[in-house]
């Protein structure tokens, strides 16, 4: 049975290479093809590592095939900022860049709806805490069952609060946006969610328009108010409401004209 000497280094992943040289030439040689090949040559050194770190988030929902990629973009970064001058291993700066850059990648890429940062970290405390208190749980043999853990359970683990773990117990599911034209689940007769939602109320379109002329009206004579009200909101004609005053329609026409003149200079004084 071989033994592994207490001299040995140590890496987290078990093929690690050995690039330390090649960083120190990296980093005295010029821009130019030499130095970019001797880069390429470190990136895909290190290549298998990326891949594995992008292997922790395959169950999140984004291809295999994308999160490679995102951790290949990450290495790179890593290969390109570090300074082996510091004095620290090249995987111990690479480690937590490769794993960064896929976070911002689910951060930035994956929401079908701009999300607040505080609600992306209040969903990645929470399904930590689930994670660690699931399997805490079972393996007590509480969860035999299956039982997930409650919001307090998950409140006290994480030291949240209450409102916190339920704004990220719901932000777990939020990626995607449905559809208002889907069908909501239990409906037989394809009823959406978009029958569900209001419309504008046309009047509301008239609000201001009502607010802003009630000085110029309250300022008119009494019969020309008259007048306006049985012109404009009882939908009667200047021939009807000359014969309920008893005047000619002419005289009925040269006072809606006036009073309106009068209304639409009081609304523009009080909006200058």
């Amino acid at each position: 049975m071989r033994t592994t000497p207490a001299s040995a280094k140590h890496h987290p992943h078990d093929d690690a290479p050995d690039t330390a040289d090649a960083f120190r030439r990296l980093a005295e040689l010029p821009d130019g093809p030499e130095r970019d090949a001797l880069r390429d040559e470190i990136v895909e050194a290190w290549l298998p590592m990326a891949q594995r770190l992008a292997g922790r988030f395959r169950s999140r929902g984004e291809s295999y095939d994308d999160l490679r990629q995102v951790a290949a973009l990450g290495l790179v970064k890593a290969v390109d900022r570090y300074d082996p001058a510091r004095g620290n291993a090249f995987e111990s700066y690479a480690v937590p860049t490769v794993t960064g850059e896929i976070k911002r990648h689910f951060r930035d890429h994956l929401w079908t709806l701009h999300v607040p940062r505080r609600v992306q970290d209040l969903r990645n405390r929470v399904r930590i805490a689930v994670q660690e208190l699931s399997a805490g749980v079972q393996g007590a043999g509480a969860g035999a069952s299956g039982r997930q853990p409650s919001v307090a359970e998950i409140a006290e683990y994480a030291d949240m609060s209450e409102e916190d773990v339920r704004a990220g117990l719901e932000a777990l599911e939020s990626f995607s946006a449905l559809s208002l034209d889907a069908e909501l689940p239990g409906s037989e007769d394809g009823y959406s969610l978009s029958d569900a939602l209001g419309s504008a109320d046309p009047a509301l379109d008239t609000v201001v328009d009502r607010e802003a002329v009630k000085p110029g009206l309250a300022a008119l004579p009494e019969r020309e108010r008259a007048i306006l009200y049985m012109r404009f909101f009882r939908d009667m004609t200047q021939s009807r409401i000359a014969e309920q005053l008893g005047i000619s329609q002419m005289h009925v026409s040269r006072l809606i004209s006036r009073s309106c003149d009068r209304v639409r200079e009081e609304v523009m004084r009080g909006a200058a």
